[in-house]
C-alpha cells in the first residue's frame, strides 16, 4: 500500500473527528446559552455593578476574533496565572464565552422588543418582577429570539473548526492528518466540508422545527 492510499479506517477517523466537533459544539452551546441568558436577566433586573461589566465583556468577546481568544486562553492564561490548560479546556472556555456573548446580545434584543406597556400592566395587576419575567417576558422573548439563535448555533458549529490549531483532534484536524498522509487535498477537504455542511443543515432543521412549534404555540396563546 502506498502512503497516498485511503483506507476503510479513514472513515472511522472522520467519524471520530466529527464526534469530537459535535460534542464540543453541544457542550459549549449549552454553557453559552445558560451564561448568556443569565447575563440578559441581570441586565433586565438592572443590577448596578454587574450590568456594565457584563456589557463590556460581551462587547469585547463578540468584537474580537475567536482565534485570538483561543490563543489567549491556551497560551496566555498558563503564562499569566501559571496554570495548565489543555487544548480541550481552552476550546471549552473560549467557545462557551464567545457563544454567551452573542446569546446575551440576542436575548437583550428579544427582551427589549417587548412592549413596556405589557410589563407595566403586569406590574399593575400585582405580578412580581420575577413573575413578569417568567410569564410575560420569557415566552415572547423566546419566540422572538429562536430564529437568531438557530443562525448563531449554525455559525458556532463552523467556528469549532478553529480549535484544531491548538491540537484538538476534531474533524478539521483529522482532515489535516489525512491530507498530509494521502496528498489528496481535494478529496479530503471535500469530505470534511460535506460533513460540516450536513451537520449544520441538521442543526438548522432541528432549530426551524422547534421555532415553528414555538411560534404556533405562542400564536395559540395569543402572544
Amino acid at each position: 500500500m502506498r502512503f497516498t492510499d485511503f483506507t476503510p479506517y479513514d472513515l472511522v477517523l472522520l467519524a471520530q473527528g466529527l464526534g469530537v466537533s459535535i460534542a464540543l459544539f453541544l457542550a459549549t452551546s449549552a454553557i453559552g446559552l445558560v451564561i448568556g441568558t443569565l447575563w440578559a436577566v441581570v441586565r433586565f433586573y438592572r443590577v448596578a455593578v454587574l450590568t456594565p461589566i457584563i456589557t463590556f465583556l460581551a462587547e469585547l468577546l463578540k468584537n474580537s476574533p475567536v482565534l485570538v481568544q483561543l490563543f489567549l486562553v491556551f497560551f496566555g492564561l498558563p503564562g499569566l496565572l501559571h496554570i495548565r490548560v489543555t487544548p480541550v479546556e481552552a476550546a471549552m472556555i473560549t467557545l462557551s464565552a464567545n457563544t454567551a456573548a452573542f446569546v446575551y446580545v440576542i436575548a437583550v434584543s428579544a427582551i427589549e422588543s417587548i412592549s413596556r406597556d405589557q410589563i407595566e400592566a403586569a406590574r399593575v395587576f400585582g405580578l412580581t418582577r420575577w413573575q413578569v419575567l417568567r410569564h410575560v417576558v420569557a415566552p415572547q422573548a423566546t419566540a422572538f429570539a429562536i430564529g437568531p439563535l438557530v443562525a448563531l448555533l449554525v455559525n458556532q458549529l463552523q467556528v469549532t473548526s478553529l480549535i484544531s490549531v491548538i491540537g484538538v483532534v476534531d474533524l478539521t484536524k483529522i482532515g489535516d492528518i489525512l491530507n498530509l498522509r494521502t496528498l489528496k487535498p481535494f478529496v479530503v477537504w471535500t469530505a470534511v466540508g460535506l460533513l460540516y455542511y450536513f451537520s449544520a443543515k441538521l442543526v438548522a432543521l432541528i432549530g426551524t422545527r422547534f421555532e415553528n412549534r414555538l411560534r404556533a404555540h405562542s400564536a395559540w396563546r395569543g402572544l
